[in-house]
């Protein structure tokens, strides 16, 4: 009897130890999921997805495919430069688009000169200086960003520069006035929308962290 309540003792005390490491379980709980197939199709595809370090790089494969070539040269910029994040850059890209694209309609381009390469800004210069030969004065107010999508991106190995290509849907307000102040263009009240696709440039791993834009387009 005596060896008996001592066994009873000491897994009484060994059920309470264990339910102070594990816990115990409350409420609902899922049932335990079966273990794929190595047959299953959806298996399969997960298996693909995975790579060697651990898994797939979610911050490119969320805006481009895995397996291609834009992918590839994201891969090769952050490998070059790990501070360099496509979100991050798509983030920044978004308040660059806003900035930029006021500062083009309001004809007020000095302090985005920095980020322009020469091409581009020579040819935002030549359109502003015929405006104001014309006499013409643009008013516009920025509503917003409606899309943005990364639709290629390039690295060069040789120079390491980067390049990324994107797809702006803005919104704003757009009049434009003659000398006289009449509306010769536009309606203040009426949300246009704009489409650009631009393209930024980088010299990954440069101490200088701003991306210029070098090409314009539609």
């Amino acid at each position: 009897m005596i060896e008996l309540l001592v066994l009873a003792g000491i897994a009484v005390f060994l059920i309470l130890k264990l339910k102070s490491v594990l816990g115990t379980r409350e409420g609902f709980e899922k049932p335990p999921l079966p273990i794929p197939s190595a047959n299953d199709p959806a298996q399969k595809a997960r298996q693909k997805f995975e790579v060697i370090d651990g898994g797939a790089d979610r911050d490119i494969t969320d805006h481009v495919d895995e397996d291609s070539d834009a992918a590839k040269a994201l891969a090769e910029m952050k490998r070059v430069d790990p501070s360099f994040g496509v979100s991050d850059f798509l983030g920044g890209a978004r308040g660059a688009y806003e900035m930029i694209l006021m500062a083009f309609e309001l004809g007020e381009i000095d302090d985005i000169a920095p980020f322009l390469s020469g091409d581009v800004l020579e040819a935002f210069e030549q359109v502003i200086e015929q405006r104001e030969k014309e006499g013409l004065l643009v008013q516009a107010n920025f509503v917003g960003v409606r899309e943005l999508t990364l639709l290629d991106a390039e690295f060069d190995k040789d120079t390491e520069e980067g390049e990324l290509k994107v797809r702006f849907v803005g919104e704003l307000t757009s009049v434009v006035r003659d000398a006289a102040g009449d509306i010769v263009e536009g309606d203040p009240n009426a949300i246009k929308r704009v489409k650009d696709i631009w393209t930024f440039s980088r010299i990954m791993g440069s101490d200088d962290p701003n991306w210029q834009l070098v090409a314009t387009g539609e």
